[in-house]
């Protein structure tokens, strides 16, 4: 399993539909990625470019585009944005990958 930093944006009208009617979704956010197998570990509402930012934890980038997918067609999201994370663990094998094979690669020089 993958995990993904998902950050979404609302349309102004899904903004003006909570304020007018003020509802948790998380649950239901929840329940609609782990249909796809996947896990929601947190969600949060955040300042600044995006309105949601949220932990999934998916078995595949295809799995986790499907997410994307799934939210931006319902219509209430404006932009959505999915980053790939790595543990600390796959980033310290990344690093021993790179340590090993370094000598195959000579930058330029000019």
């Amino acid at each position: 399993m993958a995990y993904y930093l998902f950050q979404v944006s609302y349309t102004a009208d899904a903004i003006k539909a909570m304020v007018t009617k003020p509802q948790d979704r998380e649950a239901a956010a929840r329940a609609a990625i782990v249909a796809v197998g996947g896990t929601l570990h947190r969600v949060f509402f955040a300042f600044g470019d995006s309105d949601i930012i949220a932990i999934v934890e998916a078995a595949d980038d295809k799995t986790m585009a499907a997410v994307s997918f799934m939210f931006s067609a319902s219509g209430i999201v404006s932009k959505a944005q999915t980053t790939k994370l790595m543990t600390t663990a796959e980033a310290m094998e990344a690093m021993s990958i790179a340590k090993a094979t370094a000598s195959t690669y000579t930058p330029s020089v000019d």
